[in-house]
């Protein structure tokens, strides 16, 4: 029962991974070489199967064709330790291999205060309840957890 609830618990932080690892950039995406297996030139769909059935492959570490939780979780963390040592190759200005506040500004500029704006209808430099429901009104349907 705790093993079943233990993956269930983890399902969703799984998938949440992955998309971050989708949304980092086109660095975390394979390159044409890589998807296209036999080097004709082009990549078809069984190609595209195909590194998704090697992957899983990877994680099947004991090869019984089922990931269970403990090859879930050491997937998990090594593709987590893979995104933690490129985004420090890519953040870490000063190279002393932490991270500061600093070196972690948002890639967009200001978005949060952009954003913060847009909230702030009557420019009196603070958010009232009405605000925020009014832009949440205004949003609705529009992000990726309205979209069925």
């Amino acid at each position: 029962m705790k093993k079943t609830i233990f993956v269930i618990a983890m399902i969703p932080g799984l998938v949440m991974m992955a998309g971050a690892a989708q949304a980092q950039g086109p660095r975390d995406r394979p390159d044409f070489a890589t998807l296209d297996l036999n080097g004709d030139g082009v990549v078809t769909q069984q190609e595209i199967a195909a590194r998704g059935e090697a992957r899983f492959a990877a994680a099947d570490s004991n090869g019984d064709g089922a990931l269970s939780a403990d090859e879930l979780a050491a997937a998990a963390s090594a593709n987590a330790a893979d995104r933690v040592a490129q985004m420090l190759d890519r953040l870490d200005a000063n190279e002393d291999g932490v991270l500061q506040q600093s070196e972690m500004q948002p890639r967009g500029g200001d978005r949060g205060g952009r954003m913060f704006e847009r909230l702030d209808a009557d420019g009196d430099g603070a958010v009232s309840e009405a605000e925020f429901d009014d832009a949440k009104d205004r949003h609705r349907g529009r992000g990726p957890r309205d979209r069925g």
